[in-house]
């Protein structure tokens, strides 16, 4: 397989959208880490959101799909765990396609060196609503309609909106 041909698939990857998620391609969303070829095989690793996401199934089914209908007969793909994914590796279009649908989009963290300090209290950070941009907004559950989103509720306009939870 060519180097070409790699490029090729990696750019296919990168189109297949998250089933959960239909407004972010898995490159968007981070949870595309590399293509490459193995002894034939196209070999293509993606990361969970979270161990145990019910997207992975899809996603790998999707990605394959998508592989195979543009001439990859051999296709593989894998699950890698570590490194951990984190929100931080969304990409700016993931994030304003998010605000875009009306989810508010998880702030950038700041990478970290050493240990991490475990916050034990809710987050404090105020969202500002996807519907009218205010950020008199609040919490009504910790689970939204995904694991990975929080529902939330705008005090100035009454609006519900989900929040794509920071990892």
């Amino acid at each position: 397989m060519t180097t070409d041909a790699v490029e090729r698939a990696r750019r296919i990857a990168a189109t297949v959208t998250d089933p959960e998620l239909p407004m972010l391609t898995l490159a968007d969303l981070g949870v595309l880490r590399d293509v490459h070829e193995q002894d034939g095989t196209l070999v293509v690793t993606i990361t969970p959101t979270y161990t145990g996401c019910p997207a992975m199934a899809t996603m790998r089914a999707d990605l394959q799909v998508a592989l195979r209908r543009e001439g990859f007969e051999h296709v593989d793909v894998r699950t890698s765990l570590a490194p951990a994914w984190t929100t931080d590796w969304m990409t700016p279009t993931g994030r304003q396609a998010l605000a875009d649908a009306g989810i508010a989009p998880p702030a950038a963290t700041r990478p970290v060196a050493g240990p991490v300090d475990l916050l034990l209290g809710m987050p404090t950070r105020r969202l500002s609503c996807p519907q009218c941009g205010s950020d008199e907004t609040a919490e009504l559950s910790r689970f939204g309609s995904t694991a990975c989103k929080s529902l939330q509720v705008c005090r100035s306009c009454g609006e519900t909106f989900d929040h794509f939870k920071e990892i």
